[in-house]
């Protein structure tokens, strides 16, 4: 049986994250015996851009946008995830 390493005490997170950058984790955890867990309520991090539109496609989305009675942003999100899962 495989005897594994002891994980060191870090200062801080950024100590943490310096290690295991450069430390296999199979050398300090039997990953034979790990679970998938899952976080439903786990939400995504976003992050804002800037995007230039038409007038008139603007005008476009937001009136589809309503007609879904969703937000015209979320519309556009929606359509980005359909095509990058075409893509796939």
């Amino acid at each position: 049986m495989k005897k594994f390493k002891e994980i060191p005490k870090f200062k801080n997170e950024q100590e943490e994250r310096e290690f295991w950058e450069i430390h296999d984790t199979t050398d300090y955890f039997d990953i034979s015996k790990a679970k998938k867990v899952y976080f439903p309520n786990l939400k995504k991090s976003t992050k804002t851009i800037s995007l230039r539109l038409p007038a008139d496609m603007l005008e476009h989305l937001k009136v589809k946008a309503n007609a879904m009675d969703v937000p015209y942003q979320s519309l556009i999100k929606i359509i980005l995830q359909k095509e990058l899962l075409v893509e796939r």
